[in-house]
């Protein structure tokens, strides 16, 4: 059904233009739009009008119409007015409505296509006839990004994406859950990693200008057929996660960028316990003072350069030996070396989704 909002848009533009009062009524007499409070005195009209047998109908000087959809009479227009050609401009409006009741019938249907084809939720026969009668080319590039606000699902994201991106009958933006919007978008041959990249950041700045805080996008690989599309959106579902837990700083991510922490996030917890158990012992390196963590991460950031960490954290080069040698002896571990400094990184990392993954269970 189309939203009052459209409906008296529609309303006041026909007015505007045609100069006559209108007013739209439901078969119980509910008005949904006018374009004068003078004319609420016409439902009780408009309610007795649906009895009639006629399509059209002047009753006290003014016109009735019947606006239907599939066989089934969902609206009375009313129009109203000195105009001599009442009846064609009333006629005209309603036949404008009637438009908007089979284009957003049509945009329910994809909408729900859409989703479906998102959720896995469709055999592949159903998929290719399906996106025939609706109208989809199935062999276009696509890529599918999910978009987040900053307390999880935010109903006026949906509304301000469609309303801003969602007309060009290409792209299709919808939500699956409670937590976040999902644009397929399609896209040109010759579009690259770097193109998604600005696209992204066109809709975090255009819901930024909108007053939408804390935004996170996330997409995944380009797919070329639609079938794929589902695969495509678990993939920008994993980075949403996955940015989230190591990538914190940042408000886009894609799927190709995860590295090590996709296979990280795809560990169990009792194996990542296991695997921290025998890294550490019985430490953790949440137990870590606040030194010795950005110490760690200075080394790690410099690509284990001694000189120029100390340089960095306004230290001698002795002072930093001593804390990788008194890191060594409390957790067995030589950052100096390659293979420990892999291990010591991939444990921090660990530990950084197993926090995660507790916070979310509070």
């Amino acid at each position: 059904m189309i939203s009052n909002q459209v409906l008296q848009s529609t309303l006041d533009g026909i007015k505007n233009i045609a100069r006559i009062e209108l007013c739209v009524v439901d078969v119980d007499g509910k008005v949904y739009a006018l374009t004068s409070p003078q004319m609420e005195k016409y439902s009780a009209q408009a309610t007795e009008f649906v009895k009639s047998p006629a399509d059209s109908q002047e009753i006290g000087g003014s016109q009735f119409f019947k606006i239907y959809d599939e066989q089934q009479l969902e609206y009375i227009l009313v129009a109203d007015g000195a105009a001599e050609d009442v009846y064609t401009l009333g006629k005209m409006a309603a036949f404008q409505i009637q438009n908007l009741l089979v284009a957003y019938k049509e945009r329910f249907d994809k909408d729900n296509f859409i989703k479906n084809l998102l959720l896995d939720n469709l055999l592949l026969v159903d998929i290719f006839s399906r996106a025939k009668k609706l109208h989809i080319q199935s062999d276009m590039k696509r890529v599918a990004i999910i978009i987040e606000g900053e307390l999880g699902k935010d109903n006026n994201i949906l509304e301000l994406m469609r309303t801003h991106f969602g007309s060009n009958n290409k792209d299709f933006i919808t939500a699956v859950d409670e937590n976040n919007v999902i644009v397929v978008k399609e896209l040109e041959d010759s579009v690259g990693a770097e193109d998604i990249e600005k696209i992204c950041n066109t809709y975090k700045n255009y819901l930024a200008k909108e007053g939408m805080k804390g935004v996170h996008i996330a997409y995944g690989t380009v797919i070329g057929d639609l079938k794929e599309v589902s695969r495509s959106y678990k993939e920008a579902k994993m980075a949403l996660d996955v940015g989230k837990i190591f990538f914190d700083d940042r408000d886009i991510i894609a799927y190709s960028e995860l590295g090590i922490g996709r296979l990280i996030y795809q560990l169990p917890i009792p194996l990542c316990k296991l695997f921290i158990k025998e890294i550490f012992g019985g430490k953790s390196p949440d137990d870590f003072d606040d030194e010795t963590l950005i110490t760690i991460t200075k080394f790690f950031e410099n690509s284990l350069n001694v000189s120029e960490t100390s340089r960095q954290l306004f230290i001698h080069r002795n002072t930093l030996v001593y804390r990788l040698d008194k890191l060594q002896k409390t957790t067995g571990l030589d950052l100096r070396v390659f293979e420990d400094a892999i291990t010591f990184k991939i444990a921090l990392m660990v530990v950084k989704y197993m926090n995660y993954m507790e916070s979310l269970e509070y």
